[in-house]
Order: C-alpha cells, then sequence, then structure tokens
C-alpha cells in the first residue's frame, strides 16, 4: 500500500464563491482540480446573513463566470431566499469536483515543490494551490464584551437574523458599516428602540440624478480600476465600506433622520467601566464626514454628467437634517433599558494554517492580482485583489480567469522553480 497522498494538479480551498468561480474557470481550461469546503458550499450567505439582508449592489452586478444575473430585476436588489437561489443555480452548473465538510489544516510547501495540503480526513499533494476561503473568518469582538452586564444577550452580525429574535427591550448596534447601519434600519423599522454606536464609515446615495449610483460609478470606469490605480493604492483594503441599503427597492440610510425619528446615536465606544459604556467624542464630525463622502461622490457624477452632455434630473446636494445638540459621553446600559448589544465592527483574516512566507505583519496575504511570491499559491476572492468588485459577485469571473491562465501557464512549464521576487509574483 502507497504511503504518498493523492496527488491532483491544483486544489482550491473554499467553496464559496471565489472557489466555485475558480473551478468554473480550470474546467473551461481542462485542468484537474478538487475544491476543498470546510462546511457545505455557499453556507456563509445561508447561516451568516440576518432574515431582511438583501444586496447592496443592484442584480445586474451579479456577473458570476458563466452565471451573469437574467431576472427579471436587474435594478432590483435580490433578497436572502434569492441570493440563494441564484448561488444554487451557479453550483449546479458548475458542477465542482468538492469534497464538503473537509477542513484544511495546513498546507506547506514541499521541498521538491508543489504542496502538502493536510485535513482530518487525510492529505492530498498539489502542485498549485489556490486558498479561495475569503477574508473574513473570526469575527471581531472586544474584551470589553467580557464585562458587561451578564443580562444583556450579546451577538455578532453574523448572528443576527431578526429584531424578533432578541430578548424585549433597546439595542446597542457597535458599528455603523454597511452591516451595522442596515441591522439597525432593520431594528428600527421593526419599532425597537435601538442605540447605535457611530464609527468613521462613509456613505453614498442610492439615487441620483435620474439613475443608481452604481449604474453611474459603473459608467465612470471605477469598478474597473484597478487597484494600483487606486489614490490609496493597496491601503483601499482597509477602507470600510460606504453604507446604503437595497432594501425595498433602495433607498439611502440616513443616521440623521433615524436620530430625528429616535434612534440614539454616538461617538465610537471605547470601554464599560463603573457600569457605563465610554463613548469617544466625534460623533458630529464623524456624520460631517460621512456625508462629505456622499456629496463627494455626487459631485464626480455632476461632473461626469457635465463632460459627457448627458441630460440628466438637476444637481443637489445633501444638507443635514439633525446635529446632535450635545455629545453623550457615557451611558449605563441597564439604566436605558438596553437587553442586547450586537457588534458589527467586522472580522480579521486567521490565515495561519497557511505555511508559506507570502505575509505581511498583519498577518495579510501579500500578492499581485492573487498571486503572490511562492510559486503556485495563490489568493482569491479578497476585497480589492484587483478591483472593487473582487470580493464580490460583480469582479470574481476577472480574477479567477487571470489566476486560471496563471495556473496553466505555470502547468504548461513542468515542475520548474521559478526564482523568488517581483518575476515569481507574474505569470
Amino acid at each position: 500500500m502507497s504511503s504518498h497522498p493523492p496527488h491532483l494538479p491544483v486544489i482550491i480551498i473554499g467553496g464559496g464563491q471565489a472557489g466555485l468561480s475558480m473551478s468554473h474557470c480550470l474546467q473551461h481550461a481542462g485542468i484537474e482540480h478538487l475544491v476543498l469546503e470546510k462546511h457545505s458550499a455557499m453556507h456563509v450567505w445561508r447561516t451568516q446573513r440576518w432574515d431582511n439582508f438583501c444586496l447592496v449592489t443592484p442584480n445586474w452586478q451579479c456577473a458570476l463566470p458563466g452565471h451573469s444575473y437574467d431576472g427579471p430585476e436587474p435594478h432590483g436588489f435580490m433578497k436572502k431566499d434569492q441570493i440563494n437561489d441564484y448561488l444554487d443555480a451557479f453550483r449546479r452548473k458548475v458542477a465542482p469536483p468538492i469534497r464538503e465538510g473537509v477542513a484544511v489544516t495546513r498546507v506547506s510547501p514541499r521541498p521538491d515543490g508543489g504542496f502538502h495540503v493536510a485535513t482530518p480526513d487525510g492529505d492530498w499533494s498539489a502542485d498549485q494551490v489556490v486558498v479561495a476561503s475569503g477574508g473574513y473568518h473570526v469575527p471581531i469582538i472586544p474584551r470589553m464584551a467580557e464585562r458587561l452586564p451578564s443580562g444583556i444577550t450579546q451577538l455578532h452580525s453574523e448572528q443576527y437574523r431578526n429584531a424578533g429574535a432578541l430578548p424585549p427591550g433597546a439595542v446597542l448596534v457597535i458599528g455603523a458599516g454597511q452591516s451595522g447601519a442596515q441591522i439597525a434600519e432593520d431594528l428600527h423599522l421593526a419599532g425597537r428602540t435601538v442605540h447605535l454606536a457611530v464609527g468613521d464609515a462613509p456613505r453614498c446615495a442610492r439615487f441620483y440624478r435620474g439613475r443608481d449610483v452604481v449604474d453611474w460609478l459603473a459608467d465612470m470606469g471605477y469598478y474597473d480600476m484597478p487597484v494600483t490605480a487606486h489614490p490609496l493604492r493597496e491601503g483601499v483594503r482597509d477602507n470600510t465600506n460606504h453604507y446604503v441599503t437595497g432594501r425595498d427597492g433602495g433607498r439611502d440610510i440616513d443616521l440623521r433622520r433615524f436620530a430625528l425619528e429616535g434612534m440614539q446615536l454616538y461617538g465610537v465606544l471605547q470601554d464599560y467601566r463603573d457600569g457605563r459604556l465610554q463613548f469617544a467624542p466625534g460623533l458630529r464630525a464623524a456624520l460631517d464626514s460621512a456625508d462629505r463622502t456622499y456629496n463627494g461622490i455626487n459631485a464626480a457624477i455632476d461632473k461626469h454628467i457635465a463632460d459627457a452632455g448627458i441630460e440628466a434630473p438637476p444637481p443637489s446636494v445633501y444638507e443635514a437634517v439633525w446635529q446632535p445638540d450635545a455629545e453623550c459621553g457615557a451611558l449605563d446600559p441597564l439604566a436605558a433599558g438596553i437587553t442586547s448589544v450586537i457588534w458589527c465592527i467586522g472580522f480579521s483574516p486567521d490565515f495561519r494554517w497557511v505555511d508559506a512566507p507570502v505575509f505581511n505583519g498583519r498577518g495579510d496575504p501579500v500578492h499581485v492580482r492573487g498571486v503572490t511570491q511562492q510559486p503556485g499559491l495563490y489568493f482569491l476572492g479578497l476585497p480589492w485583489l484587483h478591483t472593487w468588485g473582487s470580493g464580490r459577485f460583480s469582479g470574481i469571473a476577472r480574477d479567477a480567469g487571470h489566476v486560471a491562465g496563471c495556473i496553466a501557464q505555470r502547468l504548461a512549464k513542468g515542475r520548474a522553480a521559478q526564482p523568488a521576487g517581483a518575476e515569481a509574483m507574474t505569470c
């Protein structure tokens, strides 16, 4: 009996939209491969989204390889069940060679070339490996959470389902990025008393001058801009997403209007001590900054319309409908009737199981368009891997096609080692 693990030309780790997009491209290139998925394919969309979740980008941007949206509402916003139907259809179309329920515990380069892939269900070897497990692995909950009163229910955003699943009482939402703002809206519309700790997230309009802002930005080439051309370069990968919603056909999320309607807004949550939540000053500055981004995007659209001579409804500038009279620096959660806290401050990546020298000091992979300095090791599906759409349904097909081309070129060259350095990050 052979002691050598089974060998494959390519192993893809992760069975989400990125992993299955990679499988689609490799199948079309005639390259044998296997997808390993720790849970089940597309499980995040079923298990880590709230009931009223919907896309914040229009349906026409759903363009997985060979599977563009073809439904009746290209400018609508699919809801949770519709998204899962779309992804189920994609999986059926791709029919990937996949092993579900298999957790990869280590990927390490082999001395003779290629990689060793270890799992509790047995090991494999592969000439090349694509890590398509995303970048949202560990829910961020600060240590101060341990000190909150034991009677307060605490959830991370991935665990929230609906307002009715929470105990009666007020709800504190921590973080006003895309998820936090939408969850706060969901609770507010359900009639719950909401306290929202606001961070530095920007916002944008849903519709402007007769069209969805996404349509304007697409015409302006924003979604084709590579990370290397962005003013922030790789720094854009750390940016918080703009908050906006596709709910009920799409609309702005205006936290100031929510405040007029009774939502309580605060600055960044800093600590909990002596029975009180401590908030940093800066709420007014954060709201003003979000509005500057909102108006700045609209101004760029105004310029595009003028330069192109496009007929459109007249321009406008958002003016604040509410200002905080004084910022609340501390709050007793029990006295305020808060019975639930929802942490919406994101996730951190965890690639400790990838045993290769391709990470920076923060643990993020260093790559050029998904290609690392470790020959044959690639990443796919990360935010701004190449463009804005790299971590979304809109740009993954282009990224997967590029990586598939690199894989094909390397297979054609055989197992000859490439020199380390910049040349090893091209294909």
